[in-house]
């Protein structure tokens, strides 16, 4: 616990004061979740957890529960929007102040949370995004997903009339504002880059923060290179959806 309070998450005098949740969503981990809820932990034992099963058919759930976190399994796998949601929607109704996303497949590393927490508890951002591609961080990926977060960073970018260079990371942090936001409705399939949009149409804050990432330490990705075109597609026609929706969320002051 030391070492969270003397890190670059100092702005915050009052965080061992704030109630802050890990929301890990999960679909077939077995094979790396134990090491990134104890990778969460040792980075400070008062963070709780909740690792939302979206359905997965290996043991992701048994060793969640064995870790003593709490856990939120979904009957079927209705996708990572889905799963996400259920972790906010958890998070807004334990008075929850502070939430992050980490994935379960290992490559959020939780060693980065001070940079991504940072601008949150400072009262600079209402969502912090740990940006790949900033810093002297590299990250691999294949032709069509660069191509894609390419798109998307400079579609969202005019949107926003912000620069942003990583629309599709899922290592997030929110206060109060943002919880109660993506409670109440939250983007399914691929939800990171809608889910910017939201908060630009909802007058919240946000800002990218570098940060690491890893290699998936377990199991496979679930987006070929046919799917990633699908993906391009999809998710520019929901941006333009997006755009046009009404802003009528409820909204909580921070």
């Amino acid at each position: 616990m030391e070492k969270a309070e003397t890190t670059a998450i100092h702005p915050d005098r009052d965080l061992t004061r704030r109630r802050r949740l890990a929301i890990v969503p999960a679909f077939n981990e077995e094979g790396s979740l134990a090491a990134v809820i104890d990778e969460i932990r040792a980075f400070d034992p008062s963070f709780e957890i909740v690792v939302v099963d979206d359905g997965s058919s290996d043991r992701t759930s048994e060793i969640a529960l064995a870790r003593g976190v709490h856990v939120a399994t979904l009957p079927f796998n209705l996708g990572i929007g889905a799963a996400v949601q259920t972790g906010y929607r958890f998070a807004l109704s334990n008075d929850f102040d502070l939430a992050v996303q980490i994935d379960g497949d290992g490559q959020h590393d939780p060693a980065e949370l001070p940079a991504i927490l940072a601008p949150v508890l400072a009262g600079e951002a209402d969502l912090a995004i740990g940006s790949r591609f900033l810093g002297e961080g590299t990250f691999h990926s294949s032709f069509v997903r660069r191509l894609g977060i390419r798109l998307f960073a400079l579609t969202v970018s005019a949107i926003a009339r912000q620069r942003l260079t990583d629309t599709t990371s899922g290592f997030r942090a929110v206060n109060r504002r943002g919880i109660a936001l993506f409670a109440a409705d939250y983007p399914h399939d691929y939800p990171e880059v809608e889910a910017i949009v939201m908060i630009v149409k909802h007058r919240l804050r946000f800002k990218e923060v570098p940060v690491r990432m890893r290699e998936r330490s377990a199991g496979h990705s679930s987006i070929t290179a046919l799917r990633s075109f699908y993906y391009i597609v999809k998710v520019l026609l929901a941006l333009f959806v997006e755009l046009f929706r009404p802003a009528d969320v409820p909204q909580e002051d921070a």
